[in-house]
């Protein structure tokens, strides 16, 4: 072979090399969509370890990291009802790689709070809803009222003399005893607790005589006759107590206050990112193994959605809860 013909052999060579090199370097639509997850995602809840909340969020990874076969791991970081949490991640970065599992009080923040760090709709892609479950109005199983009818006749005649505990200030659970009283025309206090466990331990030592408390949590003291169960918040009756009537059943016709968690991320996450997460969501929803413990997790209904049908939720959430925030009189934060 002549010299010509092995310098331009050379030559092809070197700019076959660069031309590969480039290719590779070139940031092609929807590449990072389809290399994602290469390492461990995390999902992060802004609740108290080993509630309610943390449980369901460790059942949703289990669920994610069987579909995506990556590791996903739960970081609970209380605070704030929850806004430390979300705070963090609008502000982490739009990789996949660090998602948010909020509940009902995330829309509840919006309302109250005169001003938050991070945009409750437009600072996330939404990716799926988890669950929706109702509460539960309860009293210890010694109380004078045996019906949800006798407690508002009770606070009735006597106004201000009954109080009701919750998980906390600006929860779902005060923001639905909040609309009981309005709808029910009655004058009861609220006190806040820490939580389901200190609002129950609360009921129990009778500090407060009714709650409005998380089904789930508060449905063995009910099996246990320890606690009495009025009625759940649901237009219907929850398949978890299926002997405690609905508000509506008990005489306030069309109440109905469901709470809800759901997935999300930060904004600017790659929309094909978030459509292999929602794919993963529903997938792992109808998996009867994970239905079933998300199910006697939160005693609730597993009902998947679309990113824009959990952006629609979210956004009448708000509108709902402010309205009621409002009505209350409940001072802003």
């Amino acid at each position: 072979m002549s010299k010509l013909s092995k310098s331009i052999r050379g030559r092809i060579l070197a700019c076959l090399a660069v031309s590969i090199f480039v290719a590779s370097s070139i940031d092609v639509p929807g590449a990072s969509a389809q290399a994602y997850p290469n390492r461990v995602i995390r999902i992060v809840h802004g609740f108290a370890s080993g509630g309610a909340a943390d449980t369901l969020s460790r059942v949703v990874a289990d669920g994610l990291a069987k579909q995506l076969n990556e590791t996903v791991i739960v970081e609970a970081k209380p605070g704030a009802g929850g806004n430390l949490a979300s705070d963090a991640v609008a502000k982490a970065a739009p990789d996949g790689y660090t998602l948010g599992l909020v509940t009902g009080g995330h829309a509840i923040s919006a309302g109250l709070y005169k001003s938050l760090s991070y945009q409750p709709v437009d600072g996330f892609e939404m990716i799926s809803t988890i669950v929706y479950y109702a509460l539960v109005v309860a009293t210890r199983s010694d109380h004078e009222a045996k019906t949800l009818g006798e407690l508002i006749a009770l606070a009735k005649a006597k106004p201000g003399s009954l109080s009701f505990g919750s998980v906390g200030f600006g929860s779902t659970h005060h923001l639905a005893g909040e609309l009981l009283k309005a709808a029910a025309g009655i004058d009861v206090l609220h006190v806040p607790y820490r939580g389901d466990s200190q609002a129950i331990t609360a009921l129990l030592a009778g500090d407060v005589p009714m709650i409005v408390g998380t089904s789930v949590l508060v449905a063995p003291q009910i099996e246990s006759g320890a606690v009495r169960g009025l009625a759940v918040t649901s237009s219907t009756r929850s398949a978890l107590l299926p002997n405690v009537p609905s508000v509506d059943e008990a005489g306030l016709k069309g109440f109905d206050v469901r709470t809800w968690a759901g997935l999300l991320a930060p904004k600017g996450t790659p929309p094909g990112i978030i459509a292999q997460l929602n794919a993963a969501v529903l997938k792992s929803l109808a998996d009867p193994g994970i239905r079933a413990r998300l199910e006697a997790a939160i005693g609730g209904e597993v009902r998947g959605s679309t990113p824009p049908e959990m952006r629609e939720l979210l956004t009448s959430e708000i509108a709902r809860w402010t309205a009621v925030i409002d009505a209350a009189k409940i001072p802003k934060l």
